[in-house]
C-alpha cells in the first residue's frame, strides 16, 4: 500500500534533523521515506533555514481542504435549466431522470440557498411543503451529548499576552498516549520559554488523576510562571474548574481538531517521542524516569531561542520577573 502524506511527527522529525545540519537523506532514512519526500517538503516549506512543522501541517491541511466545484458550478447552462424546469414546477427525480444526473445533487443545490451552484429560493417550487431540509443523525445515532468539560473558556478569549508569547507563564498541554489506548504521559511547556515539563500517570489518564498531575507539575513553578494554561478538549481536562481553584492557572480550551493552535506543544509531543515511542506501555515510566527525559529537552540549544536553551531562557525570565 502506497504511504500517505507525511504527519505531525514526522515534520517534526525533520525540522530536529534541520537543527542538527542532517541531510535530507539521512533524515529520510530515519523516517523511512524517500529522499526526494523530504527534499520536497523543505522545499515547498521555505528551505533549511525557514522550515516550520507546524506552518508545513497548515500549509498542507489548507491544500487538502481546497473545494471542487459542484455538479453546478461546474456547468452553469446545466443549473439554468434545473431552474427553469423547478420554476415549472417539474419534480426533482423527474429532471434527474431528463438530465442525467443524481435527485439528490438537485436536491443539495436547493437546501443550499445558493452556495452549490443553484440560485437561492427554488425550495418554494417544491411539491411539498419543506422549506429546509432536517438533519438527521446516521444510522439512528442519539444527538450529541454535552461535554464533560461544562461550560469551558474557549481560545479566543484567552489573554493577548498569551497568543503573543512575549512573556513565561502561558503554557500549553495534552497527553501523549501509550500502547493500545492504555496508558499516558501529561506534556506541557511554556509558549514563551519552550521550558517543558512532563508528568507520570501510572495510576491511568482519568480525569482526577490528570488534574492532580498537571497541578503538582505547575506548583513546581512561581506564581508569575503559571498564569495560562490552554488544552484540547478532551474529557481528561474535566477537571478544570479543580484545577484552577488549587493552582491559580486559568485553563483554556483549543477549538476541536485544531492542533496548530497549540503548536508548541504539538511540536514537544513530536520530540518526546523520541523517548517514548508509539506503541509503549508509557505506566513503566516513573515521575524520575520522565523528568530525566524532561532534562535532556531543556538542555538542547534551541534556534527559536538563540541557540540557547530552554531551561537557561525559561530561568532567565523568572529571575526577571521576581527581581
Amino acid at each position: 500500500m502506497a504511504r500517505t502524506g507525511l504527519d505531525a511527527e514526522e515534520r517534526e522529525e525533520i525540522r530536529v534533523g534541520l537543527d542538527r545540519s542532517d541531510s535530507f537523506a539521512d533524515i529520510a532514512r530515519s523516517l523511512g521515506r524517500p529522499t526526494s519526500a523530504v527534499s520536497r517538503e523543505v522545499k515547498v516549506n521555505g528551505g533549511r533555514n525557514r522550515y516550520s512543522a507546524v506552518r508545513a501541517g497548515q500549509r498542507a491541511a489548507r491544500k487538502r481542504a481546497r473545494p471542487r466545484p459542484t455538479v453546478f458550478q461546474a456547468d452553469p447552462a446545466l443549473a439554468g435549466r434545473v431552474a427553469d424546469q423547478l420554476a415549472e414546477k417539474d419534480s426533482p427525480m423527474t429532471i434527474a431522470i431528463a438530465e442525467g444526473i443524481s435527485h439528490e445533487t438537485i436536491y443539495q443545490g436547493i437546501y443550499a440557498s445558493g452556495q452549490r451552484g443553484l440560485a437561492a429560493g427554488l425550495g418554494r417550487h417544491l411539491h411539498r411543503r419543506h422549506r429546509h431540509r432536517k438533519a438527521r443523525p446516521r444510522g439512528g445515532s442519539p444527538s450529541k451529548k454535552a461535554s464533560p468539560l461544562g461550560l469551558y473558556k474557549g481560545i479566543a478569549l484567552r489573554p493577548e499576552a498569551a497568543q503573543a508569547r512575549e512573556e513565561v507563564g502561558h503554557l500549553e498541554g495534552d497527553l501523549i498516549i501509550g500502547k493500545a489506548g492504555a496508558s499516558a504521559v501529561v506534556t506541557m511547556i511554556d509558549r514563551a520559554s519552550s521550558f517543558a515539563m512532563l508528568g507520570s500517570l501510572e495510576d491511568g489518564h482519568t480525569a482526577d488523576e490528570v488534574a492532580s498531575r498537571v497541578e503538582m507539575l505547575l506548583r513546581r513553578l512561581p506564581p508569575e510562571a503559571r498564569r495560562t494554561l490552554t488544552w484540547d478538549q478532551g474529557r481528561e481536562m474535566a477537571r478544570w474548574p479543580q484545577l484552577e481553584e488549587l493552582s491559580g492557572v486559568s485553563v483554556y480550551f483549543a477549538d476541536p481538531h485544531a492542533p496548530w493552535q497549540r503548536p508548541v506543544n504539538e511540536n514537544f509531543n513530536g520530540l518526546v517521542r523520541r523517548w517514548l515511542p508509539k506503541g509503549t506501555n508509557l505506566s513503566i515510566y516513573t515521575q524520575d524516569d520522565l523528568e530525566a527525559i524532561a532534562m535532556q529537552i531543556n538542555s538542547i540549544p534551541r534556534r527559536s531561542l538563540g541557540w540557547d536553551c530552554a531551561y537557561t531562557h525559561h530561568y532567565d525570565a523568572i529571575v526577571a520577573l521576581t527581581a
